[in-house]
């Protein structure tokens, strides 16, 4: 089976750059950015609500957690939020006030205002990527970036799984690339 491909950094940034130049750019930066900053499924995306991010208070949480209907193996999930997504999100949930919704109200809302279907985020995936002319990029682009990303930064594939939330290592293993770098230095500490 053909994986998606991964984005350099150049690419990555010329992605979330993308979606200044469409409708709904806060919404495609927001899907985009749980993608590639929380390894989001596009079942995960479509099925947040805005409780599933927010605080009583309106504050952003630090970590969501995905009920077992929210995900692709039905189990119960906890998704740690970086500093930088929290920040993202606080923006995101000013821009469309949605400190004022209703908790159980779509956090990614569809044109018709209701909740995504996964299939409709896969689809709106792939415009975003094909209006950067990424034609092979898909949903899972962001996951895999984000995998090898932190591969790369030496963080354990252990700690890799828990945070892509696999059941498998061997699952986690095929959404890591292992960067030319990377390669370079591992061969570099050969010393005889």
């Amino acid at each position: 089976m053909k994986q998606a491909p991964i984005l350099n950094d150049k690419q990555v940034k010329k992605l979330f750059n993308s979606p200044k130049m469409m409708k709904h750019e806060s919404r495609n930066r927001m899907i985009l950015s749980l993608s590639y900053y929380a390894a989001l499924r596009s079942i995960e995306i479509a099925s947040l609500c805005v409780g599933d991010v927010l605080n009583g208070d309106g504050s952003i949480k630090d970590t969501i957690i995905l009920r077992s209907h929210q995900t692709q193996g039905n189990e119960s999930h906890t998704v740690v939020l970086s500093a930088h997504l929290r920040g993202e999100l606080e923006k995101y949930v000013s821009d469309y006030s949605l400190h004022k919704e209703r908790l159980t109200a779509p956090l990614i809302r569809s044109q018709k205002g209701g909740f995504f279907s996964s299939q409709s985020l896969q689809n709106l995936f792939k415009h975003l990527y094909k209006s950067v002319e990424f034609d092979d990029c898909s949903s899972h682009s962001g996951p895999r970036k984000f995998a090898s990303l932190l591969n790369d930064k030496n963080v354990s594939i252990g700690v890799i799984k828990s945070l892509l939330r696999h059941s498998h290592i061997s699952s986690t293993q095929r959404y890591i690339q292992v960067s030319k770098h990377r390669l370079e230095n591992s061969v570099n500490l050969l010393n005889y």
